[in-house]
């Protein structure tokens, strides 16, 4: 199972968000390069990260501070995914020309499954969705739009499609330190065949052991930032939690 830290771009810097909401950002480094240096130097194998202004512009907004994570993670052959504004196949080139090793794709996901299913054919292997989720039902548009759709009816959609995996965020945990929804979690993995990342919620080494049981039922992964950022959870010693031999 992979454990993902978490890189949250908003104007310029290092941010984490409380359940969403922009306007309760507390910055955690102002330079994303070396929050990435940080995260490479306690052996990472991949970086998640979303640029928030562009999930709410429609379009990448901080393309310089993912550049530069880029020139970090290159160098230390770290992987990385990366979402936010991306709604269309040629920002999706670009990123994956540029170096990015997974796209997410969220509110596309909703609005243009076209993007999702092409996307898939063109770069198997390098399309991740991205449903996040307030109540059980799918939130678009950087979490500002609540729709009417359920998680697992998104996740159906694309059964077929050669999704590599899907992101579920349970909205009402993120950034809250109340620990992850993984009841909600594990029936979705349980529900579909495609690997299932769990974010949100997620506070400590414990949050993350919880979901080692699940990995047959499809839970390939967990993604982390507040509780890593404020000490709460080392990453280190969490990374070194999951190689252990038990646990392969």
């Amino acid at each position: 199972m992979i454990l993902f830290p978490a890189i949250d771009l908003k104007d310029g810097a290092c941010v984490r968000l409380l359940r969403g909401d922009m306007e309760a950002a507390t910055v955690f480094n102002d330079s994303p390069a070396d929050q990435a240096q940080v995260f490479v130097e306690a052996g990472t194998s991949w970086l998640h990260m979303v640029d928030l202004n562009g999930a709410f512009d429609g379009e990448s907004v901080n393309g310089v501070a993912v550049r530069a994570i880029l020139n970090v993670t290159r160098a230390a052959d770290v992987q990385v995914q990366l979402g936010g504004g991306i709604r269309t196949r040629d920002q999706v080139s670009a990123w994956l020309s540029d170096g990015i090793d997974r796209v997410i794709l969220g509110t596309a996901a909703v609005k243009n499954p076209d993007l999702v299913t092409g996307s898939c054919r063109e770069f198997p292997g390098r399309i991740v969705v991205g449903i996040d989720a307030r109540g059980g039902r799918v939130a678009v548009e950087g979490w500002a739009e609540t729709s009417d759709l359920a998680v697992d009816e998104l996740a159906r959609r694309f059964a077929d499609v050669g999704v590599a995996a899907i992101i579920y965020t349970d909205i009402d945990r993120d950034g809250a330190m109340g620990g992850p929804n993984v009841e909600a979690t594990v029936a979705l993995a349980e529900a579909i065949d495609i690997p299932v990342i769990a974010s949100g919620g997620v506070s400590s080494l414990a949050d993350v052991e919880v979901f080692l049981p699940h990995a047959a039922s499809g839970i390939a992964g967990v993604i982390s930032g507040r509780a890593i950022y404020d000490g709460r959870m080392d990453l280190a010693a969490a990374l070194n939690r999951l190689r252990e031999p038990e646990q392969c």
